[in-house]
C-alpha cells in the first residue's frame, strides 16, 4: 500500500517520517466547508474531506492499492475554536486568550484506502490533548506574535518551537498538538493491514 498525506503541513511530515512511515505528499486542495460547531466535529468533518479529495484524484488517474491521511487541526478554548490567526494582531489575541489557562487540541484524522478493483473504504477518529499556558506579559506576547512562528498554527502557537517556554503541562497525546497523533495512526493503519512490510 502507497501512503498519501494530504497535507502540505512540515510538522505532520516530521511526524510521520519519525515513526519509519514511507509516504508521498499530495496536499488536498478542497475548498473546506465546516458544518458542525463542536470541535472533534469540525476537525472529523475537515480531515474527512481533505482525505476524500485526495482519494478522488489517485482513483481518477487510476491508482490502486493506495492510503490517504487526511487530518485537520484546532484549539479550543471556552468553547471558542481557533484556527490559524489572519495577522500578527490576530495572533497577538488568540495568545492572550490561551494564556495563564487551560485548553484543549483538537486533531481529526480520516484514512481513505482502496484495494484493487474496490470502492474507497473510510475511517475517522479524533484525538483531544489538554495544555496549560503559564501567564504571559504583554511584551512576551508581543515578542512571540514578532517572531513570525504563530502565523500558520492553530491557535497561533507552536508547542514544539519557542512557545515551549511558556508550556506548563500537557495531559494527552504531545504529538496531537504538534499536528498529528502519530501513534494512534500507526496503530489504526496497523490494524487495518494498510502498512507496509518495512513499516511494520
Amino acid at each position: 500500500m502507497k501512503i498519501y498525506l494530504a497535507s502540505a503541513s512540515p510538522r505532520r511530515k516530521e511526524l510521520l517520517k519519525q515513526i519509519g512511515i514511507s509516504f508521498k505528499t499530495m496536499p488536498s486542495t478542497v475548498e473546506e466547508k465546516i458544518t458542525k460547531t463542536q470541535p472533534n466535529e469540525v476537525v472529523e468533518e475537515l480531515s474527512y474531506q481533505k482525505a476524500v479529495d485526495v482519494c478522488g484524484r489517485l482513483a481518477a488517474e487510476g491508482r490502486e492499492d493506495f492510503v490517504v491521511i487526511g487530518a485537520d487541526t484546532v484549539v479550543s478554548c471556552w468553547g471558542k475554536i481557533m484556527g490559524k490567526p489572519k495577522d500578527k494582531e490576530d495572533a497577538c489575541a488568540m495568545i492572550r486568550e490561551l494564556q495563564g489557562k487551560s485548553h484543549q487540541v483538537y486533531t481529526g484524522v480520516t484514512l481513505a484506502w482502496k484495494s484493487h478493483d474496490l470502492s474507497p473504504m473510510y475511517f475517522t477518529f479524533s484525538e483531544c490533548t489538554d495544555v496549560t499556558i503559564y501567564a504571559m506579559t504583554e511584551d512576551e506576547i508581543r515578542k512571540y506574535a514578532d517572531s513570525g512562528e504563530p502565523m500558520d498554527k492553530a491557535g497561533a502557537y507552536a508547542i514544539q518551537g519557542l512557545f515551549a517556554a511558556y508550556i506548563q503541562g500537557v495531559c494527552g497525546d504531545y504529538n496531537n498538538v504538534v499536528g498529528l497523533p502519530v501513534g494512534r495512526v500507526y496503530q489504526e493503519l496497523k490494524n487495518r493491514g494498510l502498512l507496509g512490510e518495512a513499516e511494520k
